[in-house]
């Protein structure tokens, strides 16, 4: 009995890390799919990521009373699905409402094919809203919490930013340079592979036993909101800015790479992305290992400092200073803002372990809570994009540098629970 109880646990710690896999191949396709969108619609490069997070706006609460309702494997499948119909209709996109023009915004026509695909970016949001509220309190449940819980949320981490190093630059490889004549049927074989795998996820998680431990305990009573412990709603902000800041630095990395010009920048752009992404993997990987005996709270003040710090120096670091490329000069700072990717890498579940430390029964609620404020990934990035235009792409990385040194105040002191007094089971 007990050997089944732990074959059951791995089969259900390989099936939640196949799904924090997924969420990230999804949401990076934001950037490299909003170059495509910039050449037509200036305005809109950023309108796409910002689609896909407001999604977790609406739907944070509600996948979290469905987590607590229906459990993980139920609201895993539906949000499957969605993800499917999500990435069809930015399909569609390339296919129809091209010549129909919808309304003018800025004095620029707005075509069908952009609302289309806006709203299939706003459909897919919904999808990674629920798959990360089942991930992450899955995993943290499934590791017993505590530094523990944090190793696994890590390894699925690591699995996460492989996909989300090889989607921008997979989008690199199939456009090259960004032109008037380029569309997102250059892009398609990306839609295709999302749609299979997704589809393939549905069977394999609706064939395999995922433990659900509170589904069915009507009697439970929530006397209070997460929101009443203090590292909790600290750690809520922490998550809006740290989305916001994993977002927003490889994406303006990649306009700003982009936008140098020279031929086959955007695919140089999505490499840099990727190389980004990759050393999120790495990061992440390397925190799986030593999670167990480092804490959390050491390893989050760690690389909040360091992220400081190698953005400051990119900030300062003259553009004259380069680094050669397929034959193209590139700043040396982009290699300094990729390597944020380090420290970025541990951010989402340094930040989740922290805030839910303590909650007992609070811990699905509170997850539901967190994806809601997933949101500052579409906000955050918006509003970078914004100084973007009119101080520079790397005057806005001061923006970043701002929400890292929130995230250090937290690891620091506001990821304390002083609330132990409040009953969590």
């Amino acid at each position: 009995m007990t050997q089944e109880k732990n074959n059951g646990k791995l089969i259900a710690i390989i099936t939640m890390c196949f799904i924090f896999a997924m969420i990230s191949f999804v949401t990076n396709m934001g950037a490299p799919f909003g170059n495509i969108w910039g050449f037509e619609y200036p305005f809109a490069k950023a309108w796409g990521n910002l689609m896909n997070f407001t999604a977790y706006l609406f739907m944070g609460i509600p996948a979290g009373k469905m987590l607590t309702k229906y459990g993980y494997k139920k609201t895993a499948l539906c949000a499957l699905a969605v993800g499917v119909i999500g990435l069809v209709f930015q399909y569609l996109s390339s296919l129809v409402g091209a010549g129909t023009y919808v309304f003018t915004y800025d004095s620029i026509p707005v075509a069908l094919n952009l609302i289309i695909y806006l709203l299939g970016a706003f459909i897919c949001g919904f999808c990674v809203c629920m798959l990360n509220t089942v991930v992450n309190p899955m995993l943290n449940l499934l590791g017993g919490g505590g530094n523990k819980g944090n190793q696994l949320i890590q390894v699925g981490g690591t699995l996460n930013s492989l996909t989300g190093t090889l989607t921008p630059l997979l989008a690199g490889i199939l456009v090259g340079t960004v032109t008037a004549d380029t569309s997102m049927s250059d892009v398609a074989p990306l839609l295709f592979i999302g749609m299979a795998v997704f589809t393939i996820s549905f069977f394999i998680i609706r064939a395999v036993a995922i433990p659900e431990p509170n589904l069915g305990k009507a009697d439970v009573k929530y006397e209070r909101s997460p929101l009443a412990f203090r590292h909790c709603l600290l750690g809520v902000i922490a998550i809006f800015f740290y989305v916001g800041i994993e977002i927003g630095v490889p994406m303006q990395l990649n306009f700003y790479i982009t936008n140098l010009g020279f031929e086959g920048s955007a695919a140089i752009g999505g490499s840099f992305a990727a190389a980004y992404w990759l050393l999120m993997m790495i990061g992440r990987a390397g925190s799986s290992a030593i999670s167990g005996k480092v804490s959390t709270k050491l390893q989050m003040t760690a690389v909040s400092s360091l992220a400081i710090a190698f953005l400051l120096i990119a900030i300062f670091m003259p553009e004259s200073v380069s680094l050669s490329v397929s034959g193209h000069d590139v700043p040396f700072k982009c290699v300094l803002i990729a390597a944020c990717g380090l420290c970025t890498s541990i951010m989402w579940g340094g930040i989740f372990n922290l805030s839910v430390e303590g909650l007992g029964k609070y811990t699905e609620a509170a997850s539901g809570i967190f994806m809601t404020m997933v949101v500052g990934g579409g906000v955050m990035p918006l509003i970078q994009e914004t100084i973007a235009n009119s101080a520079g792409p790397i005057a806005s990385y001061w923006l970043v540098i701002a929400m890292l040194a929130y995230i250090l105040f937290y690891a620091l002191v506001g990821c304390k629970n002083v609330n132990t007094d409040i009953k969590v089971d």
